[in-house]
């Protein structure tokens, strides 16, 4: 334990540079990706024709897997294999493969009751869906958000394969090197980070959802 301190204590600086372009490689797809998901999930709750289609092809691009899917994009994109570009999208094809569906149920979710109260009270369709239909699927939405982003903080560690650094990178250092200090503080990091983000989106849920919180209460 002790040389794994002295070794975390002696490249503090490169432990926290990694970190932070794995907070970066890890939020930059999530956040493309919700934003994408919204508008392809929203298409396939209200054309119940297109829903199986959709989410159907969203789930064919998460089954592949992500290291072939790092080295498949740069021919495709006309990047560099190092390019940090190369993951970007291939973590925003995931999380839109993930989000889809969770949208669509989402926005499915919401009591029907709901929906034609706001219409009696004279809300045109976009009012609906942002200010009924989209708050009430909050809760539903966030919970596929918090597999999506976890799942990312993993898939990341792999683009240390090609040469591009992360917290992925200290695993490829440490079986080279063969020392426990690097992967001891990658798995770490890793594990931290994920807490962090699902904590966040946690908070960030009861913040765009206080009306469960009096309904609990009361």
């Amino acid at each position: 334990m002790s040389k794994i301190l002295d070794w975390v204590g002696d490249n503090y600086g490169l432990v926290w540079s990694l970190t932070v372009s794995h907070i970066w490689l890890t939020l930059i797809p999530t956040a493309i990706g919700l934003l994408i998901a919204l508008p392809l999930g929203w298409w396939a709750y209200r054309s119940r024709r297109s829903y199986t289609p959709i989410v159907g092809v969203a789930g064919l691009f998460y089954t592949i897997p992500s290291l072939a899917l790092f080295i498949f994009l740069p021919p495709v994109i006309g990047t560099k294999i190092l390019d940090p570009i190369n993951v970007v999208l291939a973590l925003t094809i995931y999380t839109v493969a993930l989000l889809v569906r969770v949208v669509a149920d989402g926005l499915a979710s919401v009591p029907v009751e709901t929906v034609l109260a706001a219409r009696a009270m004279g809300y045109r369709t976009w009012q609906i869906l942002f200010l009924v239909e989209l708050p009430v699927a909050v809760p539903v939405i966030s919970a596929g958000l918090r597999v999506a982003v976890v799942s990312n903080v993993s898939i990341v560690t792999l683009a240390a394969l090609l040469g591009i650094s992360q917290l992925g990178s200290l695993f490829t250092q440490g079986l080279q090197l063969q020392l426990y200090g690097p992967l001891v503080s990658g798995v770490v990091m890793c594990v931290v980070l994920a807490v962090i983000f699902d904590v966040a989106i946690q908070i960030a849920n009861r913040i765009a959802t206080p009306w469960r919180e009096r309904v609990v209460t009361s």
